[in-house]
C-alpha cells in the first residue's frame, strides 16, 4: 500500500486539531446546552477560524455563545484563542477564552 502524501497527513492533523479545539472550547464554557462555537468550526479543518499553521501546531481563534446564537443573529459572548499541536491530538495553550475583542 502506498504511502499517503504528505499534504493529506496535514490535512488529517488539521481536521483532528479543529475537532480538538472546537470539543475543548465546549468543555471549558459549561458543554453543549450552555456554549456552541461558530459555524467556522464546524468546516473542515476549521475553516476560516484557523488562523495559522505552522511548526508550533494550529491556532485557532473563534467566538461562540449560548445554542443558536448565530441563527438568531445573536452576539457571541466568547471568543477562544487555541494552540493545537502540529499533530493535532494535544492541546499546547488556551491563549484566550473570554469576552469578544
Amino acid at each position: 500500500m502506498a504511502a499517503l502524501p504528505a499534504l493529506a497527513q496535514m490535512d488529517i492533523s488539521q481536521i483532528r486539531a479543529a475537532n480538538l479545539a472546537r470539543m475543548e472550547a465546549e468543555r471549558i464554557n459549561g458543554g453543549l446546552t450552555q456554549y456552541f462555537t461558530a459555524n467556522c468550526m464546524h468546516q473542515k479543518g476549521g475553516g476560516s477560524c484557523m488562523v495559522n499553521a505552522g511548526p508550533n501546531g494550529y491556532l485557532f481563534d473563534f467566538l461562540g455563545g449560548p445554542p443558536g446564537w448565530e441563527v438568531t443573529n445573536q452576539p457571541a459572548t466568547r471568543e477562544t484563542r487555541i494552540l493545537i499541536s502540529p499533530d493535532g491530538t494535544s492541546i499546547v495553550n488556551v491563549e484566550y477564552n473570554g469576552a469578544p475583542r
